[in-house]
């Protein structure tokens, strides 16, 4: 007898169902795109215990036909694709017509439609898929789509959905993400009947910035806007002083779709390397416009991945407008004297910290899963202070956190240990499944824990996928603008570190170390930028073993090499290199060799560009060594030297390594202080 079976068109549905929709925020994100393709301009969502038993999108778009509602639920029913041909320009969110079949294939659905030039609508209603009732019915312009019971018909899958406030925070995302891909669109979030979110739709971005993310954020942020290779880049970018421990703050969008993109992550990250510090992430909101024929989005029923035709021109876009963006900026972080309302609540519920809680996993539940890199995060975080809490009263029942000067010796370490106690797990476990009265009534000494832990891990709760380290740095030489010098007077030095400079209506406070660094570090750029070319004529060739592919660059690419300096020729398996750039040392000649032809062949840059980003690298370390020290006494027109030249370039404002230059403290700032009107 035949083993092989012929599954039945029920079997085959949920199967199918299972790649489009695995959780409630998956059932949201297409019912939202769904609304979006149908020219909404307002869109409500609604949930209740976190999506498991309902969920509502409603939305004043076109509407659906009367007759066209029993077909919508039907697999690979659409009306945004007729041929094949389609595929090549997709412009719509939604394409495959699989979304509302998979989600009426395992829960209860109504879908209620209305469009603007029907007298009265219509609804349909399914169980398991199975179409229970159709009927006409009084109705507002635009569709309202209801589900319900979620996965009740397979609970082997529905078992697996984590607690009501983790689902609810995934779908939140869901909508933050959507929202920041559609200004224009007003968005409400209703979970459990309080409002969580609503936009304007007013069409700015830097309005729901302020919304998703906070004042602070959006008050951090620089506008880019260019284009280069037909890629349009516009978005915002944040300062080099607004930096994260991971990539949550950092958003991509194709075409105003959201996706995960490793190719944009290495482009804006590498665009940021002489501007932040190491393991940090830059925070970013960004729209590509690009031609849809250049990019393929059905790679993955989540249409989350994309693939480029040619990725080597986006990656370009995407650092050029991010670097310009950042060589330009000429703000300095501002001092700011006493205390700044923190995003972070004083108090937490046993909601919120299950949020946190359940967003590891029981067998490492302080181990962050946002970031692959675990062995290089553990050894970074180890010898990172966590924040320091003064004492202070932190709820209505006078519990208070007494000041801790280290805590990443007696709460820190525990937090990011890999090994973690069984007592650490269980007691992670017993306040996580308490309730808010319970919770409320913990010991002064497990609450300010509890406390503790919600504060290291606030807004950073949310798995990346797809995360991997993007250790080669590209920093392009820019050339550096003088201005004109402002009128300022040096006031004096402290600590022999730090110079203090009056201009204008501000203190400035210059790490003089740090200035020297950054300016010695961009003349010399500027140096190797102008510098034409030359080579030296090695005494023996040097033989590096390649790959067949690798050959392939180098032959392709072999004009551009000479151009930088370098004499090849190709063999089978490896090249014969006779003469290589001036700057370049033999010693260093193969790894350099090596990265740009691996660097080529990913589709990071091209030759020449990639030649300037490995040279650049080079000076970090001698501009750091080359810079006065701080601690240590110069003579005073040497100070004098760097203050100048640092008014003649205003946006030197971070050294090579991400620290700050110069930091500001404004004359209103410190009138409030001393409570002068």
């Amino acid at each position: 007898m035949g083993r092989i079976n012929v599954l039945s068109f029920a079997v085959a549905n949920l199967i199918a169902a299972g790649e489009v929709v695995d959780r409630p925020s998956s059932v949201i994100k297409e019912l939202l795109e769904n609304s979006i393709d149908s020219g909404a301009t307002q869109i409500t969502v609604e949930i209740k215990n976190g999506g498991i038993t309902y969920m509502r999108v409603s939305d004043n778009g076109c509407g659906i036909e009367a007759e066209d509602l029993p077909i919508a639920i039907k697999r690979h029913a659409t009306s945004k694709i007729k041929t094949s041909d389609d595929l090549m320009k997709i412009l719509t969110l939604g394409f495959r017509g699989e979304a509302l079949a998979a989600i009426a294939s395992v829960s209860d659905l109504r879908i209620i439609s209305k469009p603007a030039d029907a007298h009265y609508g219509a609804m349909v209603e399914a169980h398991g898929g199975e179409i229970v009732e159709y009927s006409e019915q009084a109705a507002r312009n635009g569709t309202t789509v209801i589900v319900e019971n979620l996965f009740a018909n397979i609970p082997a899958r529905r078992k697996f959905l984590k607690r009501d406030a983790t689902e609810a925070s995934a779908i939140a995302t869901i909508v933050e993400k959507i929202a920041l891909s559609h200004p224009e669109i007003a968005f409400r979030f209703i979970s459990d009947s309080s409002v969580k979110l609503e936009t304007p739709g007013d069409g700015k971005l830097e309005n729901v910035i302020y919304i998703v993310m906070g004042k602070q954020m959006k008050d951090a942020m620089i506008y880019v806007n260019s284009e280069l290779n037909d890629i349009k880049v516009e978005g915002y970018i944040g300062r080099s002083d607004i930096v994260k421990s991971n990539r949550n703050y950092q958003n991509f969008f194709i075409n105003n779709r959201f996706i995960k993109s490793k190719l944009a992550m290495a482009a804006i990250e590498q665009a940021y390397t002489s501007y932040l510090p190491p393991e940090k992430f830059p925070c970013c909101v960004l729209n590509l416009t690009i031609n849809p024929s250049t990019v393929d989005i059905n790679v993955h029923p989540t249409k989350l991945e994309v693939k480029f035709a040619n990725e080597k021109p986006v990656f370009e876009a995407i650092y050029h407008t991010v670097k310009t963006a950042l060589e330009e900026n000429t703000t300095r972080p501002e001092i700011i004297i006493g205390t700044r309302k923190e995003e972070t609540p004083s108090r937490i519920t046993a909601e919120q910290f299950r949020t946190i809680a359940d967003a590891r996993p029981v067998s490492n539940a302080f181990a962050p899963i946002y970031n692959t890199r675990s062995e290089q995060m553990v050894e970074q975080i180890k010898y990172t202070e966590a924040p320091i809490v003064t004492e202070q009263i932190i709820n209505e029942q006078n519990i208070k956190v007494t000041e801790t000067t280290n805590t990443s010796i007696d709460l820190g370490l525990e937090l990011i240990d890999k090994s973690i106690t069984e007592s650490d797990q269980k007691f992670i476990e017993r306040c996580a499944n308490l309730s808010d009265e319970d919770f409320q009534k913990l010991s002064g000494e497990d609450f300010s824990k509890c406390y503790q832990i919600y504060i290291q891990h606030y807004n950073t709760a949310t798995p990346i996928e797809d995360d991997e380290v993007y250790e080669e740095e590209i920093n392009t030489p820019v050339a550096t603008v003088e201005s004109p010098i402002p009128v300022y007077r040096i006031v004096g030095e402290v600590f022999n570190s730090y110079l203090i400079v009056e201009r204008e209506d501000k203190m400035l406070i210059i790490d003089k170390h740090a200035a020297h660094e950054r300016i010695i570090f961009e003349k010399n750029k500027q140096m190797m930028k102008q510098k034409e070319p030359s080579s030296q004529i090695l005494i023996a060739p040097i033989e590096i073993m390649l790959t067949s592919a690798e050959i392939a660059v180098v032959n392709d690419y072999l004009a551009d090499f000479e151009k930088l300096g370098f004499k090849l020729q190709t063999k089978k398996y490896s090249i014969l290199i006779y003469s290589i750039p001036t700057e370049l040392s033999s010693c260093d000649v193969q790894d350099t060799l090596a990265t740009m032809i691996n660097r080529i062949k990913d589709g990071l840059g091209n030759a020449k560009l990639t030649r300037d980003i490995l040279f650049e690298k080079a000076l970090y370390q001698a501009s750091c060594k080359a810079a006065i020290k701080a601690g240590r006494e110069y003579v005073e027109a040497h100070t004098e030297w760097i203050v100048e030249q640092l008014m003649k370039i205003p946006d030197i404002t971070f050294c090579p390594h991400g620290r700050p230059v110069a930091m500001e403290l404004s004359k209103r700032n410190l009138d409030h202080q001393f409570e002068r009107t």
